[in-house]
């Protein structure tokens, strides 16, 4: 579970870098940061959350 949230973050991380390198591409930068933490948002409590067996 920790991967599917690792990777995705990775992946923003690099898209807003990139937005922000290059200016024309700020909206890149946006997006990359909205994914971002909508990520963490959504991801890190469902970790938390075990599943009943």
């Amino acid at each position: 579970m920790w991967t599917s949230i690792v990777i995705p973050l990775a992946a923003y991380t690099v898209t807003a870098i990139v937005g922000f390198v290059f200016e024309g591409l700020l909206w890149l930068a946006v997006i990359g940061i909205v994914l971002f933490i909508g990520t963490l948002v959504v991801g890190i409590p469902r970790r938390h959350v075990r599943p009943s067996v």
